[in-house]
């Protein structure tokens, strides 16, 4: 079984987030922040993992990645705060 994720990249003040799929989160986290993760992302400096969920199914996690991109910032936010309230950078 492979797993999926979908997961919130951030800049160091809080204010740009970008939301991205992956099946390999450790690596795309640590492309993020060698700048060759996305165009967007290097960017904006969005180097800190804020916030992932973890899929069985790749068909659900791109529907969930296309549904969090269709929300409003502070939706996003409440989301990310339910688990990470201090929006602090998680450890993999």
């Amino acid at each position: 079984m492979q797993l999926s994720y979908v997961y919130i990249m951030t800049n160091t003040y809080r204010t740009t987030f970008y939301i991205g799929v992956t099946a390999d989160l450790s690596k795309r986290v640590s492309e993020h922040q060698e700048g060759i993760g996305s165009k967007f992302t290097s960017t904006y400096n969005l180097k800190d993992l804020i916030y992932f969920e973890e899929f069985t199914d790749i068909d659900q996690a791109i529907s969930r990645e296309k549904q969090l991109k269709n929300w409003h910032k502070e939706w996003k936010l409440n989301l990310i705060r339910a688990t990470n309230p201090k929006l602090e950078t998680l450890k993999l």
